[in-house]
């Protein structure tokens, strides 16, 4: 057992240089690779109690099982989220947008932004005092009507399906109203509107109230055939009879509106390696759909309102990143980056691992070999016989070698080579021995 210790640190100390060379290439591995994802980000959401909140605070428990922070940016709507995500100090990373208002933008802004994709529907719905006569878009002008608050979603539905039927901003009568969400709503209810834009899926609490109101009627969209054709980011939806109350069979009868999605809208500011844990834990959100969502169908990775993120392209296509699906987040994602450094690391390593054994044999018998330089020159010096005259010199010299050669120590496997050398010592000082012994001079016999 002692030779063997004493054989691994012999082996240990030859390879040394192997410890400054593997610690150069981690170094490296640590300083190229990409930063982890960082555990939180900021997300604009929309007012409180609208549906954009209440999405965004079901994503934030989702995120938090994860050890991920989401913090919730409170806004004005869609185009206010647009705004803080293209501002140039934005203090948010993702927001929540309504299909359609990418349209809006210039083509660089248009281009400083990207998709996750859309998690779930968001249907307009048009309520109105029941006893109105409001058969076309067109029978809204003299009524008192709710088109939604500015920096809204619900605005810039309202402007698009308004400007489908020639109705411009310059033409809207005084008794329209920019307001929308819950004021809008109470007033409605109250009597002070006679009609409101609304958006929101239909669990929405403000939906499901002004359904459920004795004295409300949800307005139909008989051309929405047309309507989608001219604003292709808005789709015909059939919400069915009794669906938003069946107590009180709200809509009385098969409705047909208009629908957009809501997207998840990333800008520079956003790591790309969070992209797959956002949109697993808005799956898991969405896994049993809604009234108007099918359960599996959200998130998607249509529409594509803006670009879609690399690594949201992947995730649609090949799920979670191996690791992930089995690893919590912060250790996947380290291993994944790490990973993709270590082939080329590997590459590096294998040649140099295969070096060691040649190296570590030269360096062992060069402890060795470097003695027989020493004992083939007084060969060479003998045959060409230029030693006679440093003979006592050369044995002194000899004798100090192999007293230093004793405590050479080689590993077990060496050992011959090393006994074959003392066998090689001994035989040169032993020729000089016997030259000098020769060039003694004899001494007369006393007569």
């Amino acid at each position: 057992m002692r030779r063997v210790l004493k054989d691994l640190k012999i082996m240990l100390l030859a390879n040394l240089w192997i410890v400054p060379v593997l610690a150069a290439l981690i170094g490296a591995v640590f300083y190229f690779v990409a930063p982890p994802p960082p555990m939180s980000a900021r997300m604009a959401t929309g007012a409180e109690g609208g549906g954009y909140r209440i999405f965004a605070e079901k994503l934030k428990q989702e995120l938090a099982k994860e050890g991920f922070e989401l913090t919730l940016v409170p806004s004005a709507g869609s185009r206010d989220n647009l705004k803080r995500l293209l501002a140039a100090d934005s203090q948010v990373e993702i927001a929540l947008v309504q299909s359609g208002l990418e349209r809006q933008l210039d083509a660089a802004d248009h281009a400083r932004l990207h998709s996750l994709g859309a998690v779930y529907q968001e249907p307009l719905w048009l309520f109105y005092r029941s006893g109105l006569d409001l058969e076309r878009i067109a029978d809204l002008l003299p009524l008192r009507l709710a088109i939604g608050s500015a920096d809204s979603g619900t605005l810039a539905a309202t402007e698009a399906i308004l400007g489908a039927n020639a109705i411009t901003p310059e033409q809207y009568p005084p008794s329209w109203q920019t307001t929308g969400g819950g004021k809008a709503g109470r007033a409605l209810m109250a009597g002070e509107l006679d009609a409101a834009f609304f958006i929101g899926p239909a669990e929405n609490a403000l939906v499901q109230q002004l359904a459920a109101h004795p004295d409300l009627s949800l307005a139909t969209f008989r051309r929405a055939a047309a309507y989608e054709a001219r604003l292709p980011f808005l789709k015909r939806i059939t919400v069915g009879e009794g669906l938003l109350n069946l107590a009180q069979n709200a809509p009385a009868r098969d409705t047909v509106t208009l629908s957009a999605v809501a997207t998840l809208v990333i800008n520079q500011n956003f790591h790309p390696g969070l992209a797959p844990l956002i949109l697993e834990a808005a799956r898991e959100v969405m896994k049993h759909g809604s009234l108007l969502d099918q359960a599996g169908a959200f998130p998607s990775a249509e529409p594509r309102t803006f670009a879609l993120s690399g690594d949201a392209e992947h995730y649609y296509n090949n799920g979670l990143p191996l690791l992930q699906r089995y690893l919590p987040f912060r250790i996947a994602s380290l291993a994944d980056r790490y990973i993709i450094l270590l082939i080329p690391l590997l590459v590096v390593l294998i040649p140099l691992f295969k070096a060691v054994g040649p190296l570590y044999r030269w360096r062992i018998r060069a402890r060795i070999y470097r003695w027989y330089k020493y004992l083939r020159e007084i060969d060479r010096q003998l045959d060409a016989g230029t030693l006679p005259e440093r003979l006592d010199a050369e044995v002194a010299r000899l004798e100090q070698l192999e007293d230093e050669l004793a405590k050479v120590e080689v590993p077990l496997s060496y050992s011959n080579e090393l006994y074959e050398l003392h066998v090689h010592l001994r035989y040169v000082i032993e020729r000089l021995r016997t030259l000098q012994q020769r060039r003694a001079p004899r001494s007369e016999p006393v007569g």
